[in-house]
């Protein structure tokens, strides 16, 4: 288990997409979504074009994720570089099921593997 100052269990995830993609202009694409266990931000996974996961544990000092993904529950902790345990975080614990991978439907350019992270 990581330093609980790096988890709060109550904070509600910042939407059902990558917070940063939504608010930019224009609107980005993603491949995954990871979401930060201190406050909830859900961010792109390194994948994507845009990494806004990592970019916002780094800006925020924020180090651990869960998945954002249906059916997935590991964390994962930026300090250590290592997957880590965590405990059960506010609902909802994905994005929802019917989005797609990538996502979101009508974002993502026909050449989207050219554009990603490998």
């Amino acid at each position: 288990m990581v330093n609980s100052m790096h988890i709060n269990v109550d904070a509600a995830p910042s939407g059902t997409g990558c917070a940063d993609c939504e608010s930019a202009s224009p609107a980005g694409w993603w491949v995954h979504l990871r979401r930060c266990a201190a406050c909830g931000h859900i961010g792109c996974c390194d994948t994507s074009p845009a990494q806004h996961a990592t970019a916002h544990a780094e800006s925020s000092g924020h180090s651990v994720i869960q998945s954002f993904e249906p059916g997935e529950d590991w964390f994962y902790d930026y300090e250590t570089g290592q997957p880590c345990d965590g405990p059960a975080l506010a609902p909802p614990e994905s994005r929802p099921e019917e989005g797609t991978v990538p996502g979101p439907h009508g974002r993502v350019p026909s050449d989207w593997m050219q554009h990603i992270h490998q």
